[in-house]
């Protein structure tokens, strides 16, 4: 059973709602969110958790997971502004069945949380 590593920068909501499924499964995307973004690599994750989740979340995690191959193949990577900066491109109507072709559980690497002085990694 082949997988990849992927990557999901949240914020403290979407990792609350995460822990209810017992760490296994992404919540549902809301009306404005059609597209679920998981990324390729943890740097582009932990740029989005720290410079934007913190700034409008009080909180940025990062979160580590495998997905089937097998599944991935209907998507192809997508450029987000840069060579390294690489993401899929999930519809929200598929979002159950990613979640169905997660390997394991979703674990979270990394903690940025606002503080008075700036902005404290874990």
């Amino acid at each position: 059973m082949e997988t990849v590593t992927l990557w999901r920068p949240v914020g403290p909501v979407e990792l609350n709602l995460m822990k209810q499924s017992g760490m296994k499964a992404f919540p549902p995307r809301l009306p404005d969110q059609p597209i679920f973004y998981p990324v390729l690599s943890e740097d582009y994750a932990i740029r989005i958790a720290r410079d934007w989740n913190v700034s409008r979340d009080g909180a940025g995690y990062v979160t580590r997971f495998e997905v089937l191959t097998a599944f991935l193949t209907a998507y192809a990577p997508q450029h987000a502004g840069g060579r390294a900066l690489r993401e899929y491109w999930i519809p929200a109507e598929d979002l159950e069945s990613f979640n169905k072709a997660i390997v394991g559980e979703i674990v979270v690497t990394k903690t940025f949380e606002q503080n008075p002085n700036g902005v404290d990694h874990n």
